[in-house]
């Protein structure tokens, strides 16, 4: 299969689960429906993904909710839980499954880069085609996209969730022999902070996922607002 595959890597947006960190700060609701729309966002680009798409959900017990995420989608849909262990742990069973199953080109993202539009994209793939890894680097530190077209090597050691991560997984990579290429900077969203900057990011933004993620933040913006004034 020659073609380049999405992958979402995704939580089931519930009360306590995912966003902790908007959660501690804005309420358990408000960061599940702050989880919802970013979900909502990374499923738009999978509609518009021209390749096959993968939802890989964090639970087996969540195989039956990703398979009614494909409803609106055009694309061919295959549906891989993520297996037990650190995130590194599960992307390297991930990548292996989807590997075996014929796929090359992989690329990964999660459901917290709203940011991400189509040229990322495009620029993703055509620079997987001379490098054997694709990242796109967050301002945190992190990564809000990771694409290879071979296996990663042990991501089990990462640190994951740290503003070390981007420079670790280059790091591992150029140790396991990878040509790299590194696209502009992107970022999640993770903080109360992060929202913020969605205001300015997604001002222009015609995308409908983004307008409504765009419309819930300046509501959650106005009432801390108020809150505080």
């Amino acid at each position: 299969m020659n073609e380049v595959a999405l992958v979402l890597v995704c939580k089931r947006p519930a009360p306590g689960i995912g966003k902790q960190r908007l959660a501690a700060n804005l309420g358990i609701e408000i960061a599940q429906q702050v989880a919802h729309a970013l979900l909502a966002c990374a499923l738009e680009d999978a509609n518009d993904w021209h390749g096959p798409v993968v939802i890989a959900p964090a639970s087996v017990d969540d195989t039956e909710w990703a398979r009614t995420l494909s409803v609106p989608m055009t694309t061919p849909l295959i549906v891989v839980p993520q297996v037990a262990g650190n995130l590194g742990q599960r992307l390297n069973a991930l990548d292996q499954t989807l590997r075996a199953q014929g796929m090359a080109q992989l690329v990964f993202i999660g459901s917290d880069a709203p940011g991400l539009t189509a040229l990322d994209y495009v620029a993703t793939c055509t620079a997987l085609q001379d490098n054997d890894v694709v990242l796109i680097p967050a301002q945190d530190g992190g990564v809000v996209l990771m694409a290879s077209r071979c296996a990663w090597p042990d991501l089990s050691l990462l640190p994951w969730s740290s503003d070390q991560l981007g420079a670790a997984l280059m790091h591992v990579c150029c140790a396991a022999g990878r040509s790299i290429a590194t696209l502009a900077q992107g970022y999640d969203v993770d903080e109360v902070a992060d929202l913020v900057k969605l205001v300015t990011l997604l001002q222009q933004d015609q995308r409908s996922a983004r307008r409504a993620l765009l419309e819930l933040t300046n509501t959650i913006i106005a009432t801390m607002r108020i809150s505080h004034a």
